[in-house]
């Protein structure tokens, strides 16, 4: 039961990293008519709407410590994150965002390593550096200068590192061994709320013109309901699972989901560099995900021993 669990496990992770992969697509087009915060918001709002009818029955904490956890959930994951990545992308190039955003498994590996102890091995690095080289070949292929931009590349780096404070949040709750969409719900809830103070700030100002182009529409309900509500239960449940670390690492997938996106939906050319940095991708992952030895505990607390 349990060797079935983790295969699933590792079927949602990369069901999550197909549908996440192609976002980049449909935030750079609601970016067109509406704000970060806007889009934000609206996708968000979606999505706890779509989990409440998921499972509408409320959650009972066992102990009144662990609202600390989907508070922490709610802020990183939902508002802080997204928050930062929106920011960036009308800041810096997508290429440049996508990057630095695949760091996120690194960071994750780290901040996982530093509050629970766990053990990082040779083949966590060496995947991360083939990872990382792939993703560097496909965003700047054709590409002769690096383009900088400080303030919507060092946004992109804090929301990697936010994301990863995000999933030591997540794996807490799932210590606690709640249901996984009321848990979601619940996150789902406090990172709304938290959006609030940014919307009074910034201002939420969408026209009903606008949310009903059809093209909005559709990306709306595309982000609001699979990239939020259906994504988020089934990210959280692997994480549940797998663990934080081997499940973060599928996030170097994204980039090789965005481009084959591209060529299908926008009929770009994917080149034999593209190819390349794929391979040197799937290649990251495989060192990564099964380079080494993997013991999890109750299918929560893991101790990543890769490499040794």
């Amino acid at each position: 039961m349990k060797k079935n669990q983790q295969m699933l496990g590792h079927f949602l992770a990369l069901f999550t990293v197909l549908v996440w992969g192609t976002t980049f697509v449909s935030t750079k087009i609601l970016l067109k008519d509406f704000s970060p915060v806007e889009v934000l918001f609206t996708r968000f709002g979606i999505g706890l709407i779509v989990l409440f009818f998921m499972n509408h029955r409320p959650l009972k904490l066992k102990d009144k410590k662990h609202e600390l956890y989907f508070i922490g959930a709610g802020i990183t994951g939902i508002t802080l994150y997204y928050l930062f990545e929106n920011i960036a992308l009308t800041y810096s190039m997508a290429s440049n965002v996508g990057i630095l955003l695949a760091c996120a498994p690194f960071f994750t590996g780290i901040i996982s390593k530093i509050f629970m102890k766990d053990k990082l091995g040779k083949s966590f690095f060496i995947g991360f550096f083939f990872a990382i080289l792939g993703i560097l070949l496909i965003n700047f292929n054709g590409q002769v200068v690096l383009k900088l931009n400080p303030i919507g590349d060092i946004l992109a780096v804090i929301a990697a590192l936010i994301w990863a404070f995000y999933c030591l949040c997540i794996r807490k709750i799932a210590e606690c061994e709640y249901d996984t969409v009321q848990t979601t719900r619940r996150v789902f809830c406090w990172g709304v709320l938290f959006m609030i103070p940014v919307l009074l700030i910034f201002g939420y100002h969408p026209t009903m013109e606008a949310l009903l182009k059809p093209v909005n529409l559709m990306n709306f309900l595309y982000l609001g309901i699979g990239a939020c509500a259906i994504c988020f239960v089934t990210w959280n449940f692997a994480m549940k699972v797998l663990g934080t670390v081997k499940s973060s690492v599928y996030l170097y997938l994204n980039p090789v989901i965005t481009i084959i996106a591209s060529a299908i939906i926008l009929r770009e050319i994917i080149t034999k560099v593209a190819i390349l940095g794929t391979g040197l991708i799937l290649v990251g992952l495989v060192i990564s995900e099964w380079g080494g030895k993997a013991h999890h505990h109750d299918g929560v607390n893991e101790e990543i021993t890769l490499g040794e």
